[in-house]
């Protein structure tokens, strides 16, 4: 039942997903206490993560409906906001939200890359937003692995293009110092105090937000490995699309797995990757009975740990 009502691309279905987000951002606001906060700038900042969470469930949509890595249903988006509610914490990133929507608009310019239309363009722009995306977390840069991936896919032939993602990263540097020297503030050091690298792992305190990491990583590499297995029954022009999907996600793992504090709040990173490839399981799945278990599950899951964990 609830599968079926996002089995199909409905403007209510879009209203419903952003009103639901809006909703449990708010009631996450409110347990932090931040009514009792007169700060009016505190306000602002999460105005704007919400406005950034907001407009990352539209761009997904277009990203996906655009680039045809979904067909005519709401699943990518409702997908997105559960996997968010894994991670409640991350509504109180102002850091991370920045980095993973600026993710989301390389994400965008290196899927539309397969229409061969103006490819430098799209490589700089990828990289010139990844690099942006790493001033708020540094080891976003390694998402510049899928700007080649993407080259070795689609223009690997002209050496120019190899050398695009070098020159956005200059230019962002440039960018940088010469905001730092105009504002006269410290932004290289703070930036430069990000680079640190930790392959440690421990548990966290709290069993809730393990179990959460435990369930999305499960659901993840079941729609993962779905991917790989039902790759070659895709149509041809596809494969590429899909590989660079798959490649984003073990990207986002590695920024995981190398950043300092690993929390779960770092899961963002691999949120729309996973999101597509739920969104493929289900378009591959034929069964209906099937599909309303997986997305049932997800949902039960998500606001139970959502609750669970405020």
């Amino acid at each position: 039942m609830i599968a079926s009502i996002f089995s199909k691309s409905r403007p209510f279905n879009y209203i419903l997903i952003a009103g639901a987000l809006i909703f449990c951002f708010v009631i996450y606001q409110i347990h932090l206490g931040l009514g009792q906060n007169s700060a009016g700038i505190e306000i602002v900042k999460k105005g704007l993560n919400l406005v950034f969470l907001t407009a990352s469930i539209f761009l997904v949509n277009f990203i996906t409906k655009r680039n045809e890595l979904s067909k005519d249903n709401s699943y990518t988006v409702l997908f997105y906001f559960l996997w968010l509610l894994f991670i409640p914490g991350v509504f109180d990133s102002n850091a991370l939200i920045a980095a993973s929507f600026f993710l989301i608009l390389a994400f965008r310019r290196l899927m539309s890359m397969k229409s061969m239309i103006t490819p430098k363009e799209k490589i700089f722009d990828a990289s010139f937003w990844i690099v942006v995306a790493s001033l708020f977390h540094f080891w976003c840069i390694l998402f510049l692995l899928l700007v080649f991936v993407s080259i070795v896919f689609h223009v690997s032939r002209d050496y120019r293009n190899w050398l695009i993602p070098f020159i956005a990263f200059f230019t962002v540097t440039i960018l940088l110092v010469f905001f730092s020297l105009l504002f006269e503030t410290d932004w290289l050091s703070w930036v430069g105090s990000q680079i640190k690298i930790s392959t440690e792992f421990a548990l966290s305190e709290k069993p809730i937000e393990n179990i959460a990491l435990t369930v999305f990583f499960i659901f993840s590499v079941l729609f993962f490995f779905s991917i790989l297995v039902t790759l070659t029954k895709r149509p041809l022009i596809q494969h590429a699309s899909f590989k660079k999907v798959l490649f984003s996600f073990v990207i986002a793992l590695l920024v995981y797995a190398l950043s300092p504090n690993k929390s779960n709040d770092l899961l963002l990173f691999g949120v729309l990757p996973a999101a597509i490839m739920g969104t493929s399981f289900l378009e591959m799945t034929k069964d209906k009975l099937t599909t309303e278990i997986i997305v049932g599950c997800v949902i039960i899951a998500s606001v139970f740990l959502f609750v669970f964990q405020l």
